[in-house]
């Protein structure tokens, strides 16, 4: 009997399948200044009001699944930022189900909301004295050193939304852009940098100032200005990298770029010389030519007396051109005297401007034959696609986020070269070309890559 009834009462329980849901995190403000080493607790969601500083030494240690919302204001000097200052760590521990976020705390949430996550460092720059700009002066905002290989910590699937609010409007383009998205100020080689995704800033995605870092899978998306910016003598190495965009215009900036680089304001030739060595990136812009040029402007665009090295990548769909030099970085890549650029992919919607020249202050770029005709000798084995549809790469638009995977035919698929000496280390040998191959798209939409 007591058998029979318990298997009646089991058979008549219709809520022993109930999904009960969780219960609510608690929400914790972080404190402005973190003197002590802190872990946040997995448990709970944490608030940024203004200014956050990790000082002192202190390290601040962030586990898988935390959310940080950070209280948007419209005051630009106070937007919200976490600063890990010289000395101090950042341990971002998520994972690809269980990233860490950053995000406004807005019910609307916009681009700009709230302003970076500023990392600085005691690595090489090539300034005298480094303060972040946007942020006041002092030791708290200070960086560079001597310390090429200084250790500011480990980050780990991070996202980053709707940041970049520290810069006005219409800023100087001449000008190093204020804080914005992740920003790496002379941080060393000693600190690990993977999975970051900074999405809908209102200015740069990525920012790496002076320094030696060197990461792999990030993205930037839909951001609206310098997908990645490089400053102030970066020397760092890139890995598995992507720059998409889906709008044809940018309210806010002068001239949007996937990826910009430039020494120095003046610009000298004051060491280290800005210098990133990039392979495996996808540059991809928006769908469509723009029948005018407007604020989305180039897929790469070297300025100011930087230095570079881009291989093995893919570069498609920006109007105004695919590369473009100015007077200062020109000689130095038709010269090979610190420049390189090799084995990539490269269309424009213009094609006659794919390959471009920037003769100065005009916010317009010239077609450039000699540069196309280096460019595409048998030295540099670029190849040039008329159609961006002939890169054969899976979904280049879609509403559910792109596949960028080559598919069965695509030149993508092979034709990577890792020879030479930039090449001797950190990079891992692959045989494709862009950011993903393979059978294993790991920028697939999910709870870190998340294409909205």
């Amino acid at each position: 009997m007591p058998l029979l009834s318990a298997l009646i009462f089991t058979a008549c329980n219709k809520n022993l399948d109930t999904v009960v849901d969780p219960p609510t995190k608690l929400t914790d403000t972080l404190p402005n200044a973190i003197v002590t080493d802190m872990t946040l607790d997995a448990s709970k969601n944490y608030v940024i009001n203004g200014q956050v500083y990790v000082k002192d030494g202190a390290s601040l240690t962030i586990p898988a699944g935390t959310t940080v919302s950070v209280t948007k204001t419209d005051n630009l000097s106070e937007k919200g930022v976490l600063v890990i200052t010289q000395g101090s760590k950042l341990f971002v521990n998520g994972t690809s189900d269980k990233p860490v976020v950053f995000t406004s705390g807005a019910a609307n949430k916009a681009p700009g909301d709230w302003g970076a996550v500023i990392i600085l460092g005691k690595a090489p720059t090539n300034i005298a004295t480094g303060n972040i700009p946007g942020l006041a002066v002092s030791a708290s905002t200070a960086y560079g050193g001597a310390a090429s290989d200084d250790n500011s910590g480990s980050i780990k699937y991070l996202r980053l939304e709707y940041c970049g609010g520290i810069n006005p409007d219409g800023e100087d383009e001449w000008a190093v852009d204020k804080a914005s998205g992740l920003v790496l100020a002379s941080v060393g080689s000693g600190t690990v940098v993977d999975n970051v995704m900074v999405a809908h800033s209102n200015d740069d995605g990525f920012q790496f100032v002076g320094g030696t870092v060197n990461a792999t899978h990030l993205i930037a998306y839909n951001n609206n200005d310098d997908d990645f910016d490089f400053d102030y003598g970066y020397e760092g190495r890139l890995q598995y990298i992507i720059s998409y965009r889906t709008g044809l215009n940018s309210t806010h900036a002068l001239r949007a770029n996937g990826f910009e680089s430039y020494n120095d304001e003046v610009p000298t030739l004051n060491a280290p010389l800005t210098r990133p060595i990039v392979s495996n990136m996808t540059i991809i812009g928006p769908e469509g030519n723009s029948p005018t040029p407007g604020n989305i402007n180039q897929g790469v665009y070297i300025r100011k007396g930087t230095r570079f090295v881009m291989q093995n990548s893919i570069i498609a769909e920006y109007t105004q051109g695919a590369l473009m030099v100015c007077p200062k970085t020109r000689p130095v890549l038709l010269n090979n005297t610190g420049s390189l650029f090799r084995y990539n992919l490269v269309h424009s919607d213009t094609a006659s401007r794919t390959f471009a020249f920037d003769h100065g202050m005009e916010m317009v770029s010239f077609a450039d034959p000699q540069l196309e005709a280096f460019a595409l000798n048998a030295t540099n084995n670029n190849q040039l696609f008329t159609a961006s549809a002939d890169l054969k790469l899976k979904a280049m638009y879609s509403s559910n986020g792109p596949d960028l995977t080559p598919a069965d035919g695509s030149a993508a698929l092979t034709g990577a070269s890792f020879a030479g000496e930039d090449f001797s280390t950190f990079f891992t040998v692959v045989p494709y070309r862009g950011a993903i191959g393979g059978t294993s798209n790991w920028a697939a939409a999910g709870n870190w890559a998340v294409w909205k």
